[in-house]
């Protein structure tokens, strides 16, 4: 599981941030000691920091600058600062990203999502989660997230979905995925695979992913 920093000393905006990013399956520090911020960072060892400008002590400048010193870690400025001048700061300061306050949550979602996957998803590295088009499934709960909701999947769904992300751009024929479910597919009824594959994309399509699985025609199943 990922885990990110939100430095953010609105305790409503905090809280409310923190629900949301824990719904898709991030484990969130929140910050509260703003005197503390770089030690808390070293202690948790995040995978991305979520930096208010306006805190007490400090501002997010000062912070971002220590961070740097330590680590190379996403660093994205979330701040009610519109000026161009603030923008440019934050970026020659080393963050990677700055999102204007008020922020929707599902915009917060996709770009931690990029983040994630720009950083960590081609590290040697064993990651619990996939991700495609930023939308992710957790390997360990079985639930698919996109912006638009989340599903909790069967084992069968979760194991053809997981086969069809992990070979991306590859056509899966139903043989190969038939193996995968159940060994030997010759006890298998081939119209098993067909309900299986139409219930899971009944589920993508109630949370906005109706176009992940695509047929080929006598060759089998594949997600661009």
């Amino acid at each position: 599981m990922f885990k990110i920093m939100l430095v953010e000393d609105e305790v409503k905006i905090s809280n409310l941030v923190k629900d949301y990013l824990e719904k898709w399956q991030y484990e969130v520090i929140c910050v509260t000691d703003f005197s503390a911020v770089l030690k808390d960072f070293s202690q948790h060892a995040p995978h991305l920091v979520l930096l208010d400008i306006n805190l007490p002590q400090f501002d997010g400048f000062y912070w971002c600058q220590k961070i740097r010193e330590l680590s190379k870690v996403p660093i994205v400025f979330t701040s009610s600062r519109t000026g161009q001048m603030d923008v440019l700061m934050g970026i020659n300061m080393g963050a990677d990203d700055y999102i204007y306050k008020p922020y929707d949550l599902q915009i917060l979602l996709a770009k931690v999502n990029a983040l994630i996957r720009r950083t960590y998803a081609y590290h040697d590295m064993a990651l619990d989660v996939l991700e495609h088009e930023g939308s992710v499934l957790n390997l360990k709960d079985f639930i698919i997230g996109s912006v638009e909701g989340q599903a909790s999947l069967t084992k069968n769904e979760f194991l053809i979905l997981k086969a069809l992300l992990e070979k991306k751009g590859q056509i899966l024929s139903r043989e190969t995925l038939m193996r995968l479910l159940w060994e030997d597919e010759s006890f298998v009824d081939d119209n098993t695979l067909t309900v299986n594959i139409n219930r899971l994309r009944k589920k993508l399509d109630g949370i906005g992913l109706s176009e992940w699985i695509q047929t080929k025609k006598k060759q089998g199943y594949w997600i661009g």
